[in-house]
């Protein structure tokens, strides 16, 4: 049976790391705004930049796929 699946990637250009981040290790404006989370969760490129800051693991995820990139998990 041959058939294409959708799990990856095409290209490495894609990826995207979810990891958290504790809101106490962010500077101070940010961590006014986490409003008294202790946890957010960073989205980054392969390089590590930073591409986004959210409340939870999941909108992580969903912000990462529907901007066609493909995240994955660091701990």
């Amino acid at each position: 049976m041959d058939m294409k699946t959708d799990i990856l990637p095409e290209t490495a250009d894609n990826i995207v790391y979810v990891r958290p981040v504790a809101v106490d290790e962010l500077p101070q404006e940010m961590q006014e705004q986490a409003e008294g989370l202790e946890r957010l969760y960073a989205v980054h490129n392969a390089v590590g930049d930073r591409l986004a800051l959210v409340a939870d693991r999941n909108l992580a995820f969903v912000v990462a796929r529907q901007n066609d990139m493909a995240p994955v998990s660091v701990h």
